[in-house]
């Protein structure tokens, strides 16, 4: 006699808990990291920084990796979604002029060079490959990689759920 065991599907809590040690290594990063930030004497009000730029994303592929509704979480955030994705700019591409002041987030950046215009940093912030940029309330800005190398960047961010995607929630 052959003994079959049922073949189940496998829990996704380890993916989850491997999905929120990274972003908590990113966050924790993101608070040690001086690159990449307004340099010292720089942060000024908001929007007595950089001034608002372009409104369109312009050679920007904005995938979503993965997303969780954290209303069906133990969190129980309502009208959130934690999300991550995965921004590719080309050599010359902008995400457009945005805020954060509904929408914190992290960002890493992968590979490449990017330029931030932040209406609360009075000069432009480079960001390069290993930097973490905080985007938080008072957060207005804008991205250009002024290289001629793509730039790859992962995104972590608490999504309003039931807004649609568009350009300006970047």
């Amino acid at each position: 006699m052959v003994n079959v065991i049922p073949l189940s599907r496998p829990s996704i809590w380890p993916r989850v808990a491997v999905g929120l040690a990274a972003v908590a290594a990113l966050a924790l990063a993101a608070g040690a990291a001086f690159a990449g930030e307004c340099p010292a004497g720089q942060r000024v009000a908001d929007g007595q920084g950089q001034k608002p730029g372009p409104t369109a994303a312009v050679g920007v592929v904005d995938k979503v990796r993965a997303s969780t509704d954290l209303a069906k979480e133990p969190a129980a955030i309502k009208g959130r979604q934690f999300r991550l994705r995965q921004l590719d700019i080309a050599p010359g591409g902008v995400v457009p002029w945005h805020s954060h002041n509904e929408r914190p987030a992290m960002i890493y950046i992968v590979s490449g060079e990017v330029v931030e215009y932040a209406s609360s940093c009075a000069v432009p912030i480079v960001h390069r490959a290993g930097d973490v940029a905080a985007e938080k309330n008072g957060t207005s800005h804008w991205w250009k990689n002024t290289g001629g190398t793509p730039a790859v960047l992962i995104s972590v961010d608490l999504f309003p759920g039931d807004a649609q995607h568009d350009e300006h929630m970047m």
